[in-house]
């Protein structure tokens, strides 16, 4: 990975100023003063800022089936259940974006601050995939009013696939969001003037939801490690 990455991810400083620091020359790897656009591996590659060596930090990354009514959050001052509750303790894991209390579905925690950067700021456009039971307009009504601009905030929502299908009085809508501003799913629905019965994430950049049941959570699989990272260093 890109050596100012393994600082951020170190926690040493964000990747902005790590860059700095290996432009001014305060970072070697292996004894040798660092360049941008040094690579290594923090496993195997001794870093040193400053005269004071990088101690690599084991990399968590976990999936968990949010269950409806918990909160993505470390507290909650209403006394809500949180997601947290449901995990190991793992020292500095947090969530890769949030689902608010009424949605279920993946939710992606780590202990990689700038990977959880990367995976959540609009400018990466990661892709989101999410399905929704809906009612107040037909099928048809729904994929004419996606084939329009939605507009929200003043700017148009990334949707890069939609499916529509009948459900008995129902109308089952998936969505594969370029974004992930929040609530934005159900903001899209009000926007077509749909109600929303259910609403689940089924992916979250590479990582899918697969069989979780609810409140169940697992760590990703080194493939799917390996996909997030890939992405991470696009």
């Amino acid at each position: 990975m890109r050596l100012q990455r393994a600082l951020a991810r170190a926690g040493v400083t964000s990747r902005r100023r790590a860059e700095d620091l290996i432009r001014a020359g305060k970072v070697k790897v292996n004894g040798k003063v660092a360049s941008i656009g040094t690579t290594v591996d923090p496993e195997q590659d001794v870093i040193v800022v400053r005269g004071r060596p990088v101690r690599p930090v084991a990399v968590k990354w976990i999936a968990l089936h949010k269950p409806i009514g918990y909160v993505v959050s470390r507290h909650d001052p209403r006394g809500r259940p949180i997601v947290f509750e449901l995990l190991p303790d793992v020292p500095a894991l947090t969530y890769v974006g949030r689902l608010d209390v009424m949605t279920s579905g993946l939710l992606l925690l780590t202990t990689d601050g700038a990977a959880t950067h990367r995976l959540t700021h609009p400018r990466y456009e990661v892709k989101r995939t999410y399905r929704a039971l809906v009612h107040g307009r037909s099928a048809n009504e729904i994929r004419q009013g996606i084939k329009r601009p939605i507009i929200i905030d003043g700017r148009p929502v990334r949707i890069v696939k939609s499916e529509v299908r009948e459900r008995g009085r129902s109308v089952d809508l998936q969505l594969v969001l370029a974004e992930g501003r929040y609530r934005i799913v159900r903001r899209v629905c009000e926007r077509l003037g749909l109600k929303v019965e259910r609403l689940v994430r089924l992916s979250h950049g590479p990582v899918k939801l697969g069989r979780l049941g609810p409140g169940e959570w697992r760590y990703l699989t080194k493939r799917e490690r390996e996909a997030v990272e890939a992405l991470c260093a696009a």
